[in-house]
């Protein structure tokens, strides 16, 4: 009697929810290798999964990144400029023959300031509060180089003196990310690790310029921004559409009789909670998921925008902010 029960329950429930199995397994983006969980694991830091998705988060999601873009520059009486220095008399001669002016080592400098303003943006707290982002390697990673590729991307526009200075600044990236390896933990086959990472890198810059093509689809760059920076390392996890929710009233005509099914065999009560843990996952992740999914993706056109606006010499010495996230907080729910 019991088996029969379950059995018709359990038919039912998989019936009208078929992915929602997938929901109680961990996961990271399924387009990353298993080397991630590796440096979560050295570095002991919890599983993103653990964070609670239920709660709410402190900015309206919905008033977000619809301004107009502008330019990044920052203006010239700003502290944050990083200006070239100039020196006179026997000091500017000593540079000179020391080729600190020459259009290498300002390339150099300027690729310098460039990256500095990339991690600027990508490890302070707000981006991942913003964004309900756990920090991890994986998660930082992912932001590194969605931020890269911004840089990169406009570096492109300017053609082949753009190119140049965006090759000095991939390579600081990438003696950044073998630091950060090490630093999380990854001592022993780092040269695999780093080409690893060098694959992943290039994997995502294609999939965001193809996000960008006029033939693209609408949602083209959602995708692709789930993929690397939200989605879990669970192949089967696809991208969370409103659409795909399930209306409550529907779930309690099948969670209820299943539980009263398990209840009336004699098992205990801890089946009956995993149904509701379950259920509770199902309904409150897929909507976190979706909004901040397509937050980022607005934040992301938005950048793009506005560093088409920001000028040749800001965008160059690095001269230039990206769109501050710390003062996003302040739109309240």
């Amino acid at each position: 009697m019991m088996g029969r029960c379950w059995r018709a329950a359990a038919s039912n429930y998989s019936r009208v929810f078929p992915n929602l199995v997938h929901t109680c397994r961990h996961f990271y983006p399924s387009s990353r290798l298993n080397y991630f969980s590796d440096v979560a694991a050295a570095a002991a830091v919890p599983d993103p999964l653990e964070k609670n998705f239920t709660s709410k988060s402190d900015v309206n999601l919905n008033k977000m990144f619809w301004s107009k873009p502008c330019s990044l520059a920052l203006p010239a009486d700003s502290p944050l400029r990083m200006d070239e220095p100039q020196y006179e008399g026997i000091k500017r001669f000593i540079l000179k023959l020391m080729f600190f002016y020459s259009k290498q080592s300002k390339s150099i400098r300027g690729a310098n300031v460039i990256y500095h303003r990339v991690t600027h943006q990508v490890d302070k707290p707000a981006i991942y509060d913003v964004f309900n982002l756990e920090k991890t390697f994986k998660t930082t990673f992912s932001l590194l180089v969605l931020h890269m590729w911004l840089a990169l991307r406009r570096l492109k526009e300017e053609g082949q003196e753009g190119v140049e200075l965006g090759q000095y600044l991939y390579e600081i990236y990438n003696h950044d990310v073998e630091l950060r390896a090490n630093k999380a933990g990854v001592n022993l086959l780092l040269t695999k690790w780093m080409k690893d990472l060098e694959k992943i890198f290039y994997g995502n810059i294609v999939a965001y310029d193809a996000a960008m093509l006029p033939e693209a689809k609408k949602d083209e760059l959602q995708k692709v921004i789930w993929r690397n920076v939200f989605q879990s390392d669970d192949s089967s996890s696809k991208v969370p559409t409103d659409a795909a929710l399930v209306p409550l009233q529907e779930m309690n005509l099948v969670l209820v009789p299943c539980c009263i099914g398990i209840y009336a065999g004699g098992l205990d009560c801890l089946l009956i909670s995993v149904c509701m843990a379950c259920f509770t996952q199902y309904r409150t992740t897929q909507p976190e998921y979706s909004a901040f999914m397509m937050a980022m993706s607005r934040y992301v056109s938005r950048e793009l925008n506005c560093l088409s606006l920001t000028d040749k010499e800001a965008l160059f010495t690095g001269n230039f902010m990206f769109t501050s996230l710390k003062s996003l907080k302040s739109l309240k729910s």
